[in-house]
């Protein structure tokens, strides 16, 4: 089973949404996917995933919402008191701290991200049935926005950072709500690895039942190949072969990341006092603590999670920005490898602030111990969104613009996708 690249794309291709190369439709066996021979991109999959399996999944998730969101996850015993943790807790109590802002981008995160998710899975199965257009548009665009924002694997980390760092000040027990957590992100990245926003496009309207004679463009809503055209034949999306404003929009965000990393590692991003003792940490001297603490496992993840990631992010963008803007994409497929990186990265960068949740959360009680967050935190947290939306801003297609001529070569010669079983 081959697929090759077209010089000319027909009804029977697909455009790659990465590098826009026409590639041949393939048959797969079950379990198989074929890729971009020019980028890697998978582009067939054999959709034998049950729907009603995905619903399935989407509705217990939705009833894990309850006990995980609302029972304690954690519970510490300090000087005598058993202290309580549960995510509404830790929102409440960033809240009153005056951190609004953080407040709202962790319960983003972990709670309203996966729940939407869940919710347009919902929407969009019975907008299937029901033949509502413009609910199954809307909800396959929050699907497929908001499995980058579900971050319930990166919370899981911190609550085992944060039970490493309060082992020497109090016992630690299990809350029945981390079970419930567990099985929700299991769940939840099966669905991510089922769920197809092009498999619900094509029951409400296949690709065969429509009268497309050439493709030239790629619609990135419903992940339609169609001729030129101003709006989407299917989904009724405007079209653009490039991401209009793609380069200034990521610059601008790229720019005003680089500025709040600056004082998000020099402002203290936690302040806890001990014993009377006033103790203030940037993201640098947390890292150094917890070396001396003889926690340097702990110390890895933070150093990682808060310092080379949000760095490496913002030059690995730079870079991609630099590569396009001046015409210095050499090796096309490392280029989008770096992208791709990129992408999946980002959220781990918000480890930090999950942590600085749980924590107020258990600590944050008048007792020998309290901790509050610095404006740091802020700052961090103001890194974080503008390097994810940095990310999704870019267009990768502009890594193969420059090329051309090299593009039509390629084009011009059958080439096999790779299939992968």
């Amino acid at each position: 089973m081959k697929a090759c690249a077209h010089s000319s794309p027909s009804s029977l291709v697909r455009l790659c949404e990465n590098c826009e190369l026409p590639v041949d439709r393939v048959k797969l066996l079950p379990g198989q996917t074929a890729n971009c021979p020019r980028c890697g991109t998978t582009l067939y999959r054999s959709d034998n995933a049950s729907l009603n399996g995905n619903l399935a999944l989407a509705i217990t998730c939705l009833l894990l919402f309850v006990p995980s969101h609302y029972f304690d996850f954690i519970t510490i015993r300090l000087v005598g008191v058993m202290i309580e943790g549960t995510l509404i807790e830790g929102i409440r109590a960033l809240i009153k701290e005056g951190y609004p802002g953080l407040a709202v981008l962790t319960l983003f995160c972990h709670t309203i991200a996966p729940l939407a998710m869940c919710i347009a899975i919902l929407t969009a199965h019975l907008s299937v049935k029901r033949r509502w257009f413009y609910p199954l548009k809307g909800s396959l665009w929050i699907l497929e926005h908001s499995k980058h924002w579900v971050m319930l694997d990166v919370f899981l980390i911190s609550v085992a950072i944060s039970c490493f760092k309060l082992q020497d000040y109090s016992d630690i027990f299990v809350g029945n709500a981390l079970y419930s957590l567990v099985i929700l992100q299991v769940i939840t990245i099966l669905l991510i690895s089922r769920v197809s926003t092009r498999r619900y496009w094509e029951l409400w309207r296949p690709e065969n039942s429509l009268s497309i004679t050439d493709k030239h463009i790629h619609c990135h809503s419903c992940h339609l190949s169609q001729q030129e055209a101003a709006q989407c034949i299917r989904c009724e999306s405007p079209l653009h072969h490039r991401k209009p404003n793609s380069m200034q929009k990521t610059w601008a965000l790229l720019i005003a990341a680089t500025i709040a990393i600056f004082p998000a590692n020099l402002i203290p991003i936690s302040i806890l006092i001990t014993n009377g003792q006033l103790l203030e940490d940037t993201i640098f001297s947390g890292v150094a603590s917890l070396i001396n603490n003889d926690m340097l496992g702990i110390a890895i993840i933070i150093f990682v999670a808060s310092i080379v990631v949000p760095v490496a992010k913002i030059l690995g963008l730079a870079y991609l920005l630099i590569c396009i803007q001046f015409n210095m994409v050499r090796n096309h497929r490392h280029a989008l490898m770096i992208y791709r990186a990129i992408k999946w990265i980002g959220k781990w960068s918000m480890t930090d602030l999950f942590v600085i949740s749980i924590m107020l959360t258990l600590v944050d009680r008048g007792q020998i111990l309290n901790f509050t967050p610095g404006f740091g935190a802020v700052a961090f947290g103001i890194v974080v969104v503008l390097t994810m939306l940095a990310a999704e801003s870019i267009d990768p297609r502009l890594l193969w613009d420059k090329h051309a001529s090299l593009q039509q070569t390629e084009s011009a010669k059958p080439v096999s996708s790779s299939i992968n079983e």
